[in-house]
């Protein structure tokens, strides 16, 4: 809605308000640098929707530049506020990156496996948008021709049609857990870039926030 744009737009001046305040070029560089990935991560999903042909490998692409910029970029900034070392400025730059392709890899877990209830939203919200997201994926890979042609035809028409046995589809392949693996190796590849950091309270928030990141069910 217009509202949403302007909130939208307000919050986006706001922050680069507050970095001027702040006064260091480096965050300015940071974050402008992300805001562009982030939107290039927008356009390379708008592009890809409606497309079952969509690869693993573009789909973590997307959602690299989607989400795990962002979280890279907070993570960076906080090193680099904190005046730390090149080497835990690169950790932590890491953590966030990987931290965010397990969130969002877990959040498109969800969307066919949790509820209304839990989320927040309906089950299967990306399938009805035709965004073919890594459990789709798998599941094109893994099930029999004709139920790929319909898979397929749903996400080209953004048809809701046969979303119940598609969903069904997808949780009896196998692609759910497959996907929840791919987010449990980024996991711990984010605990893995923190071994430079001091041991500390501050470093085992961290750590459960990564290992939450999979665990979560909302």
């Amino acid at each position: 809605s217009e509202s949403t744009i302007l909130v939208g737009d307000f919050l986006y001046s706001r922050a680069f308000q507050v970095m001027v305040q702040i006064g260091q070029m480096r965050v300015m560089e940071i974050m402008a640098d992300a805001t562009n990935t982030i939107a290039e991560g927008e356009v390379l999903q708008l592009i890809n929707c409606g497309n079952p042909d969509t690869t693993e490998k573009q789909y973590l692409d997307i959602i690299y530049r989607k989400t795990g910029k962002l979280f890279e970029a907070g993570a960076t900034i906080g090193a680099v506020l904190g005046n730390q070392s090149k080497l835990i400025e690169s950790s932590l730059t890491e953590y966030g990156r990987n931290l965010g392709i397990a969130f969002q890899l877990i959040d498109d877990v969800l969307d066919y496996s949790s509820s209304f209830e839990t989320i927040g939203k309906d089950i299967g919200d990306d399938l009805t948008e035709g965004k073919p997201t890594l459990p789709l994926i798998y599941t094109l890979e893994r099930c029999k021709p004709e139920k790929q042609i319909i898979i397929r035809e749903a996400i080209q028409s953004k048809n809701a049609q046969n979303i119940d046995q598609i969903i069904a589809w997808v949780k009896s392949s196998g692609a759910l857990a497959l996907s929840a693996e791919k987010a449990k190796t980024a996991s711990n590849q984010a605990i893995k870039s923190l071994k430079p950091l001091p041991e500390s309270d501050y470093k085992q928030g961290l750590i459960e926030l990564a290992q939450f990141a999979i665990n979560r069910m909302y």
